[in-house]
């Protein structure tokens, strides 16, 4: 059983790294591409929507449509996926289970991302051959990805199962299984709806929100955001466009590292969460400041493919690149913490709980992606602060009345 959750785990993973390499690539230089579009007609922008295959041929209403279908489908995904990590792991093994997906996950950061620096390093404008190319081997990637989810496969029997084996009852027929079934799924989707409502009430998922929602924000800056103003960066040269791929290679190497880090190596589940987020909140705001004192502050919004505003710095490519390794570990922290914390304490509301955060997480994300084309990176960065301080003090609240409840059952 523990070698058929490992393989469940390991599977899952790598269907999340084939369809995230494909997502999170194209997230990086959507707005970048948009800029380059020689099509008077295209009137969207990459910071609010748009993915993959609408990029082979872009018209603005496929743009907007098919990033409504993305929102639903993430939305069934990340809840299925997290229901299905904490299926498939108990206390003991939820922090392994979780660094090892999100090292998985994460290593989708690295390969779409070496392409477009080979590709684009060294050029000014990104031609129509050359995103068609891109945009069609991601689609490929994707669909690669999404079957590899057949492979899965169920770790306990039903309920149904059991007592038929141990009651020795007929097998119903195909028909009435199918009615049973289907009833069953509305039940459970009723019940799982108004769980969802209860959890929203209660007192840790109120505080955790805060954190959720910072895990959207800077969600969104480090995966479209933050690639788009180092392509806008006039110092960088004709390095620049290149650069938002070795960005996006160096975010995912501080994800990875962090996953596995934070996932696979520490064991204390009790003491070993507030201090990981901690130190996700400092790595950030060292990142931040970092990034306000090297990118020019009008980057996010330039309409143009370069910005000729300069930052308090001279900027420099080795301090852009630290920042996306501390984006993408301070990332890691705050992610692989939320996972943990969510599969120890809803361990039986598992799918609820997971909803709840991807929820929260994506209505940030996109309030995030809406006003980084209107605002400029200093503001920006402010917002983050805010939330993100405020988010680590609720997770430490949290995590206190976890260890007081712990304490008591303990007692007792």
């Amino acid at each position: 059983m523990a070698d058929l959750r490992i393989y469940n785990v390991v599977i899952l993973g790598l269907g999340f790294l084939l369809i995230f390499t494909a997502f999170t690539t194209c997230g990086n230089i959507e707005q970048t591409i948009v800029k380059s579009l020689d099509n008077d007609t295209f009137t969207g922008s990459g910071y609010h929507s748009g993915y993959v295959a609408v990029f082979i041929t872009p018209s603005t209403w496929s743009f907007y449509f098919t990033s409504v279908l993305i929102g639903i489908g993430a939305a069934m995904l990340w809840t299925a996926q997290g229901h299905f990590l904490v299926e498939n792991s108990d206390a003991s093994t939820i922090n392994r289970n979780t660094g090892m997906f999100w090292a998985l996950l994460q290593c989708s950061m690295l390969f779409g991302n070496l392409y477009i620096y080979f590709d684009w390093n060294g050029r000014l404008e990104i031609s129509d051959r050359s995103r068609k190319t891109i945009f069609t081997g991601l689609l490929v990637t994707s669909v690669l990805g999404t079957l590899s989810f057949l492979v899965l496969r169920k770790t306990l029997p039903t309920e149904e199962e059991m007592l038929n084996e141990e009651e020795g009852q007929p097998l119903l027929s195909s028909r009435m299984m199918y009615e049973q079934r289907a009833n069953s799924a509305v039940q459970d989707a009723k019940s799982e709806f108004k769980t969802i409502l209860q959890l929203l009430k209660t007192k840790t998922i109120l505080l955790l929100s805060c954190c959720m929602a910072y895990s959207g924000l800077e969600l969104s800056f480090y995966s479209g955001v933050y690639g788009t103003c180092i392509g806008a960066t006039t110092e960088f040269g004709a390095a620049a466009k290149g650069l938002i791929g070795i960005s996006g290679i160096v975010v995912g190497i501080g994800e990875i590292v962090g996953g596995g880090v934070f996932g696979l190596a520490c064991k204390n589940n009790r003491f070993r969460r507030t201090s990981v987020v901690f130190l996700g909140m400092v790595v950030h705001f060292v990142a931040f400041y970092l990034i306000y004192l090297n990118i020019p502050d009008d980057a996010p919004v330039v309409l143009k493919t370069s910005t000729l505003n300069k930052p308090y710095l001279t900027p420099s490519i080795s301090i852009a690149l630290l920042c996306s390794f501390l984006l993408g570990l301070g990332d890691s922290c705050f992610n692989t913490q939320l996972y943990s914390i969510l599969g120890r304490v809803y361990a039986e509301q598992s799918a609820p709980a997971f909803a709840i955060f991807k929820f929260i997480q994506s209505i940030f994300a996109a309030v995030a992606f809406f006003y980084s084309g209107y605002l400029l990176l200093t503001w920006q960065l402010l917002i983050m602060v805010i939330l993100g301080f405020t988010g680590t003090l609720c997770f430490f609240m949290v995590e206190r009345i976890q260890n007081f409840s712990v304490d008591l059952q303990q007692e007792y």
